[in-house]
């Protein structure tokens, strides 16, 4: 019996011995109770080493002959043997109490850690609430005040918005911070490198117009809501208040490189979808690139943030907004799909027992979890990128 026992070594090598015979990951914590249960069958295989085990007689002359020789023996190498077996009863003893020290200290710290991130999620939540307070009070504080005369809440054509009674809040809870929908539509930012001048259509708080006042790239933005035209001004951002439509057929055709609508055509109705197509078709120049992002029906996930808000008026497949598009006049005509799901939110691939006899099963289970992932927890968003 060695004087020092390396104990993580210990440790690593039960936990190894039981994985390989029951296929159990220790890491999962729903395989814990199992894996500790086998983990002390393990060790406890190796426990009643004791020189004073029954000696069984065999039959015929050869037994009746070594019997007595056998308990003479045990007699002699008692002194020798029952010293190193109790020193293993003690290593056995051992090795169960550390064994139940150490789950215990693994279910302590699962805890701690599932408390830490109970924390962390309030506070995150805790976080956008202010933040959320404060654009609110941001906005009240840019709101202009004049001689009596005061800006229409909305001025789209369609007046869903206007049902609401604070369509600003509403949609700072729905879309979140400013600061989370820059880095959404930051991947946006190169394809406008050259397109100035770029008109954001329903710029919204001017999240993309201040990416591309930083890029370099000429821009200014419309929306009908008052009070984000008023947080966007306040922002140093050229942005009015005005109707899509109505301001779409002011500019004079081929005037503009670009234009931006995020989260803006799921809110018109198909006859005002298929004008502001045509519009759009219209006051780009050769080679003027139109941006639309939408939130993507095709992910059951993304249809909850769709049916949350009641100013939508009808989910688009991409199919059909990128046919839309091309019977506008757009020609090249591209679906980019954006923002996939946390990987912690998509279902985990199932790790079967290393059995040559399952890896058919293996390959359709994996083959599943990778087809249902992509029908249920595919990218929240697409957009077309379309050019004249």
């Amino acid at each position: 019996m060695p004087d020092e026992v390396d104990v993580a070594a210990l440790f690593e090598r039960l936990k190894a011995e039981v994985r390989h015979a029951g296929g159990l990951d220790a890491r999962d914590g729903r395989n814990r109770a199992l894996i500790r249960s086998r983990l002390r069958s393990v060790a406890e295989r190796y426990w009643p080493v004791t020189t004073m085990a029954p000696i069984e007689r065999r039959p015929g002359k050869k037994g009746a002959v070594l019997h007595p020789v056998k308990k003479v023996l045990r007699r002699l190498m008692r002194w020798y043997v029952e010293p190193l077996a109790a020193d293993q009863r003690a290593f056995n003893d051992a090795a169960l109490k550390l064994v139940d020290q150490l789950f215990e200290e693994v279910d302590e710290l699962r805890l701690e850690l599932e408390r830490t991130r109970a924390e962390l999620a309030e506070r995150r939540a805790d976080g956008r609430l202010v933040a959320e307070l404060d654009e609110r009070l941001t906005r009240v504080e840019r709101r202009p005040r004049t001689d009596g005369t005061q800006a229409p809440a909305t001025v789209a054509a369609q007046q869903p918005a206007a049902a609401l009674p604070d369509y600003f809040a509403f949609e700072s809870r729905m879309r979140g911070r400013t600061e989370d929908v820059k880095q959404r539509q930051r991947v946006y930012v190169p394809d406008f490198a050259d397109a100035s001048p770029v008109l954001d259509v329903g710029c919204g708080r001017g999240e993309f117009l201040a990416l591309l006042r930083h890029a370099g790239v000429d821009a200014r933005g419309i929306d009908a809501d008052a009070d984000m035209v008023a947080y966007a001004r306040g922002e140093g951002l050229d942005v009015e208040q005005a109707d899509a439509l109505a301001h779409l057929e002011t500019l004079p055709d081929g005037s503009l490189g670009g234009i931006f609508c995020a989260q803006v055509v799921e809110h018109l109705p198909p006859p005002t979808l298929l004008r502001f197509l045509e519009l759009a078709h219209a006051k780009l120049r050769p080679d003027g690139l139109f941006v639309a992002e939408t939130i993507n029906p095709l992910s059951p996930l993304a249809l909850r943030s769709y049916f949350a808000d009641l100013t939508h008026a009808q989910p688009l497949v991409p199919e059909t907004l990128a046919l839309l598009a091309r019977q506008a006049g757009f020609e090249d005509v591209e679906t980019r799909f954006l923002n996939e799901p946390p990987e912690h939110e998509r279902l985990r691939a199932v790790d079967l027992p290393d059995d040559a006899r399952l890896d058919a099963a293996r390959a359709a289970l994996a083959d599943n979890v990778e087809r249902l992932n992509g029908l249920l927890y595919g990218p929240l968003d697409y957009a077309i990128l379309a050019r004249r």
